[in-house]
């Protein structure tokens, strides 16, 4: 099954988090996945400053700079990846090196048919 793992941290951390061991460990897991061939994709993201939301409301769309909700922990990246189970997610969301500042949140990925059936 296909998983989304977001990893959130607060941006104020970042430079004292993102040291060169913490940013090869992030490679080496990237590695890891990509040899065992579950990695579908994997990126970084800019600051939260550059972010713009959109939102649609009684057919007006609404642009403004900024996410949608102020957080103490902002999305920094993500990876989409093949796991047998969640349990094998999850462990390697723990070994996420912003982890233990920040979090990953382990999300399955729908399928088509998912949303609606039953």
């Amino acid at each position: 099954m296909r998983y989304l793992l977001l990893v959130y941290t607060d941006e104020a951390l970042l430079p004292g988090l993102m040291t060169p061991e913490a940013f090869e460990r992030f490679e080496e897991l990237g590695r890891e996945l990509a040899s065992e061939g579950r990695l579908q994709m994997t990126a970084g993201l800019a600051p939260v400053s550059s972010a713009t939301t959109v939102r649609v409301r009684a057919g007006r769309t609404i642009v403004t700079d900024g996410p949608f909700a102020e957080t103490r922990e902002q999305l920094g990246g993500f990876s989409l990846a093949l796991f047998d189970s969640e349990e094998a997610a999850l462990a390697h969301a723990a070994r996420v090196p912003t982890a233990v500042a920040g979090c990953v949140e382990v999300r399955p990925v729908l399928q088509r048919g998912d949303i609606g059936a039953g």
